[in-house]
């Protein structure tokens, strides 16, 4: 596992990106929480986590309450704006609910993604009145998905790329492919510093993908990485770990996602905040104290997904 997961599970976004943005190992994930939204990034930032994944998508995404979570914690001094990493995401008109749209769908993509921007910046501002849209910033903007074309792919990521990097700090892409991921890198002059993709056995859990971010310095943000695998829950390196450490199957293989180089996680989880963030911790302290063992672990779970160790060996660089 990488130092910075070990010692501040913490990754540094690409250097590539318009600004080094410090990207917690878990992030809370906001998807389909509803009317909940609110009160359980609340709960999360309290809890200890240190970033929250959003989406300007209204059908499956509150982001207005996400942003009232988020003020909530600011305004009992939990957290501080500068030490959280928020993350919304423009999506297109495909993945929309044609009822319930953050722009108008008859307009130009540009024009679309500027406004549907302008509606992030001012759901996730930090002050309850509107003072604070003025100030208000995206830690990193996703593009939920390649549009129909490569053409307006591009489009729609250079409209982004006019807020990099006052209002926008980074810039990602979710739910690509490889070929799309390559053209996008040569094109676009703020180059993407997260993919966000399924973890999952149907696509090979990414390994190519991973690779190639692993190569240009792209943090690969996992989603679906617990419902997608309940076989790899059940491996006998999860096991292992899990008994060895003292923590849940679930954060026993988070931790060994995490042990894949330049990885984070989306974790949407209700009920067991404090228990997956307090299992890193552990996993953290065991790993320093067995870290032949936990290469050995490292190795048995490369194997199920059938992944060749990363060029420099992740043990190696602990300090």
């Amino acid at each position: 596992m990488e130092t910075a997961l070990l010692e501040k599970l913490f990754l540094t976004a690409s250097t590539q990106s318009a600004t080094r943005t410090l990207i917690p190992s878990l992030i809370y994930g906001c998807a389909w929480k509803r009317d909940r939204t609110a009160d359980l990034v609340h709960q999360a930032l309290n809890a200890g986590f240190g970033g929250i994944d959003v989406a300007a998508q209204p059908r499956h995404y509150r982001e207005d309450l996400a942003g009232e979570g988020i003020r909530r914690a600011i305004a009992g001094g939990r957290v501080k704006r500068e030490n959280l990493f928020v993350q919304s995401k423009y999506t297109p008109i495909s993945g929309q609910d044609p009822s319930n749209l953050p722009y108008d769908p008859k307009t130009s993509i540009p024009t679309q993604v500027h406004a549907s921007i302008t509606s992030s910046l001012k759901n996730l501002r930090t002050t309850q009145d509107l003072s604070g849209v003025n100030d208000s910033y995206i830690d990193c903007l996703v593009l939920h998905s390649p549009l129909p074309t490569f053409a307006e792919t591009k489009e729609a990521w250079l409209a982004c790329e006019e807020f990099v990097p006052h209002r926008i700090r980074n810039l990602g892409i979710s739910n690509t492919t490889l070929p799309i991921l390559r053209e996008l890198w040569e094109v676009a002059h703020i180059k993407p510093a997260v993919v966000q993709n399924r973890f999952h056995r149907e696509t090979s859990w990414e390994g190519p993908l991973r690779k190639f971010c692993r190569d240009k310095g792209i943090v690969f943000q996992s989603f679906w990485t617990l419902s997608a695998n309940p076989s790899l829950i059940r491996a006998r390196p999860t096991e292992f770990l899990s008994k060895a450490a003292g923590v849940s199957r679930e954060v026993a293989f988070y931790c060994l996602v995490l042990g894949l180089k330049g990885t984070v996680i989306l974790d949407g989880t209700q009920n067991h905040m404090q228990e997956d963030l307090e299992g890193l911790e552990k996993v953290k302290e065991w790993v320093k104290a067995n870290n032949y063992e936990w290469e050995n672990q490292m190795k048995l779970f490369r194997d199920l997904i059938k992944e060749r160790a990363p060029e420099e060996s992740a043990g190696k660089r602990l300090q």
